[in-house]
């Protein structure tokens, strides 16, 4: 993701307080991409490589969910309210 679709989002979910769900749910993904950047470096330094693996891996994390959402919307099968904001 582009640092300009977190700035939508967060824009979004400012706006649109009566959806604390969604509001929790994506700062527990912001939560746990940031674990991934801090962790990283740690488990890189203690070469502990089962956490390098699984911090690389959630680097990725909010631009994944952003694409899960986006396709359950698309098939109708969960209303994102938020996916207008990202253009």
């Amino acid at each position: 993701m582009r640092l300009h679709e977190f700035h939508s989002l967060k824009v979004w979910h400012q706006k649109h307080g009566r959806h604390p769900v969604e509001k929790n749910v994506w700062d527990a993904v912001l939560t746990v991409w940031l674990i991934g950047w801090v962790g990283a470096p740690t488990a890189f330094l203690v070469h502990a490589n089962g956490a390098e693996a699984a911090c690389l891996g959630v680097l990725f994390l909010p631009g994944l969910y952003v694409a899960l959402r986006r396709r359950l919307h698309r098939a109708h099968l969960l209303r994102c309210d938020w996916i207008s904001a990202l253009g």
